[in-house]
């Protein structure tokens, strides 16, 4: 592989504390650790009991929990977490949960400027990066603020002992478009791909294990390691063509948003492998592979994920419509994306058939 001798990187300032058991007993240090007394818990309904034993933990140093978070952060939701964080006169805000839950702390942290701490109980790597996105008339929108960007995460692979199999493997694989994007992205850098190349490794290798005995701690460690990582990926680079294609199918179309991303993800990329050859290189050193697409795939039906977006509820009339949305946002990708490109890329998806190259004019 030829050096890329030309980059930028930049670091961003967030404090990692990793260790099982750590969302109770390292949550309350790290809020002190900031000078933060007056602490919103926001959670979605299915993490609220973890979210109170987080709560529960703060003592005094909590005034409340919002447990509303949905997926794709509402616009209305948002507006309503500034409110209760107003009402109770917080100074900060702990978010507990998956993409949503962080994603709804974001908005908070966007609006107010309170600073955030994420407690992430998925793999969606949300908590590492300073994305924001919100959803409101049909359309998601994305940006990209510092003051988003959690100043402590506390990673305890205890959190996700719970999380259902099905979710896993899909929350794993969107941990996978992370890296996979960051690898092609115009602001990669060497970190970046030697992160990228070791959170596709430990992920890959971590997942079967977890669908075989799901209560392995040891593999769920590795898992949230690399989720970690691909988090970081993706904090540190510019989004492309598959999750600027799955931010249109899940803000317009409704579709749930790990799910979205595990089936895209080998269209996508066979889409963008012409223009990025040493993406491939890298992937396929992690993946033990010389087709990566058709790799990720199989890795995706072997550990019972859905496979195309029909499965998902998209329906044919969908497709010329989420193409034509998808081709006329500007974003950097290795290759140009026309509405032609972008509705084969879709089509593949929808049908969910082995991932061939994609052609269009």
């Amino acid at each position: 592989m030829t050096f890329r001798n030309e980059f930028s990187y930049e670091t961003r300032p967030v404090r990692v504390v990793f260790r099982p058991g750590a969302a109770v007993t390292a949550t309350p240090g790290e809020a002190a650790r900031l000078g933060l007394r007056r602490l919103l818990v926001v959670c979605g309904s299915r993490g609220e009991t973890v979210a109170r034993a987080v709560a529960d933990a703060l003592g005094d140093a909590c005034v409340g929990l919002h447990a509303e978070a949905r997926m794709h952060v509402p616009a209305e939701d948002a507006e309503r977490a500034v409110e209760a964080v107003r009402a109770a006169g917080a100074d900060g805000c702990v978010a507990v949960g998956g993409g949503s839950a962080i994603g709804l702390g974001k908005a908070v942290a966007l609006r107010t400027g309170l600073p955030l701490i994420a407690v992430p109980s998925t793999y969606s790597g949300s908590e590492m990066t300073p994305v924001w996105g919100l959803t409101e008339h049909g359309a998601k929108r994305t940006g990209r603020d510092p003051v988003v960007q959690p100043r402590s995460v506390v990673y305890d692979p205890r959190l996700t002992l719970s999380l259902p199999v099905p979710l896993t493997v899909t929350s794993g694989v969107n941990a996978l478009a992370h890296a996979v994007e960051a690898l092609y992205a115009p602001d990669a850098s060497p970190l970046v791909s030697v992160m990228a190349e070791e959170g596709v490794r430990a992920m890959a290798g971590a997942l079967p294990h977890l669908v075989e005995d799901p209560q392995d701690l040891d593999a769920r460690g590795r898992a949230l390691y690399a989720a970690w990582l691909c988090g970081a990926c993706l904090g540190a680079t510019t989004m492309g063509l598959h999750h600027k294609m799955c931010h249109v199918l899940g803000g317009t179309f409704g579709l749930p948003h790990a799910e979205t991303h595990t089936v895209v993800l080998p269209y996508a990329l066979v889409y963008n492998a012409p223009a990025a050859p040493e993406a491939l290189t890298v992937l396929g050193r992690a993946l033990g592979t010389d087709d990566v697409p058709r790799a990720l795939w199989e890795l995706a039906g072997r550990l019972g994920a859905p496979r195309s977006l029909a499965e998902l509820g998209l329906t044919e009339t969908d497709l010329a419509p989420a193409a034509a949305r998808v081709a006329g946002e500007p974003y950097a990708n290795p290759r140009p994306v026309t509405a032609d490109g972008a509705l084969a890329v879709l089509r593949a998806a929808y049908e969910g058939g082995p991932p061939e190259p994609v052609r269009s004019r």
